[in-house]
């Protein structure tokens, strides 16, 4: 890549970051629903038209997950012949294992505001089909099966599930996640409190 192309890409990063950053100390300081575009674009020292060249909305500001691209990167250089989500997990622990503090700290927060922010719930319906979507490519890829495989779209619709169901009341980080992956490759096998199935 030509430096002048790679200087333009790191300085387009840091803006996007700048104003994802700004976006979220105001949620925390005076909440989502009340910070608007106009306030995030002024505490990242943008204009408007600039926020919109990132983020086509305040909403999509929070959906955008910066660990998709690193998934799936991490999931295809993993050997192949393993369990899919053993790779999977992997991959994973990888991905959140290269994490800096601020930003796995930044993750959960974001996590975090989609699960208790009422005014995004619908849009977690959305990212939760986006989010079956992009795990049924990643399994089909790495298999070697359709897309519209029938176990690649179970196994797809159950990882996407499990993150779901633990990510309002667990903080997101490799341990919990790889957790969740293996009971899911165990057949979730349930146990009483005193031990017997």
């Amino acid at each position: 890549m030509p430096v002048e192309s790679s200087l333009r890409a790191r300085k387009k990063e840091r803006t996007r970051r700048t104003i994802r950053y700004e976006a979220f100390r105001l949620f925390r300081e005076q909440g989502y629903t009340e910070t608007t575009v106009e306030q995030i674009a002024a505490a990242a020292e943008v204009s408007p038209s600039t926020f919109f060249r990132y983020f086509p909305s305040k909403e999509q500001l929070v959906l955008a997950d910066d660990q998709d691209a690193l998934m799936i990167e991490a999931l295809a250089a993993q050997p192949r012949g393993q369990h899919p989500l053993t790779a999977v997990r992997n991959a994973t622990e990888q991905v959140y294992g290269a994490m800096s503090a601020a930003d796995l700290a930044f993750e959960q927060e974001r996590q975090a505001l989609l699960h208790h922010v009422p005014d995004l719930r619908p849009a977690v319906g959305l990212e939760f089909q986006r989010s079956i979507e992009l795990a049924a490519q990643l399994l089909a890829d790495y298999t070697g099966r359709g897309v519209e495989d029938f176990e690649v779209r179970v196994a797809a619709g159950a990882m996407v599930g499990a993150m779901l169901a633990i990510v309002a009341t667990t903080p997101v980080n490799s341990a919990n996640v790889g957790h969740a992956l293996d009971l899911l490759q165990a057949g979730l096998p349930f146990e009483a409190p005193n031990g017997r199935p």
